[in-house]
């Protein structure tokens, strides 16, 4: 069965282990400006969020990469970048509705989430759960379409 980061807003604290998680696991080192997975915080309103790539169904990103660098896995239908036929026209980062596909010009790639190919490491060391690797069941999806709801409304709110 196909599985999903299921986001549990109302239990992050804002402590960013799942950046040091990602970025170590990808970078070997602690540099969380290399994650793929970013906790905002709203002070004023009190909320902290981990947001990153939600392999979306109709991924805007895979629509206008023009190589198909950016395309969505048949295996299990996660979306993949290709750094080898990337031009890094960096369309995808422009597409993305989150802003979870990032240029990283240091290193001249794409960032985004790939959920560690199966085992994600920010769900792995979140202590309080804000972050869960499960099964994509309707409950699931449901639960998705909520959160993303109340955040698209908090984030109205707060803009």
């Amino acid at each position: 069965m196909k599985k999903v980061l299921m986001i549990h807003a109302d239990k992050c604290t804002g402590c960013r282990n799942c950046e040091l998680a990602c970025s170590f696991s990808h970078e070997g080192a602690f540099q969380p400006r290399h994650s793929s997975v970013h906790a905002y915080t709203w002070e004023r309103e009190g909320i902290s969020v981990p947001m990153m790539c939600q392999h979306c169904d109709d991924a805007p990103c895979v629509s206008v990469c023009p190589t198909g660098a950016m395309h969505v896995s048949e295996a299990d239908g996660r979306v993949e970048w290709d750094q080898g036929l990337c031009i890094l026209c960096k369309m995808c980062t422009i597409a993305c509705p989150f802003g979870n596909a990032v240029y990283d010009a240091s290193n001249k790639r794409i960032i985004k989430c790939d959920m560690c190919k199966g085992d994600p490491e920010c769900a792995l060391f979140c202590p309080n759960g804000a972050l869960v690797y499960s099964d994509d069941t309707l409950a699931v999806r449901n639960r998705k379409k909520a959160f993303a709801a109340k955040f698209a409304a908090a984030f109205k709110e707060v803009s």
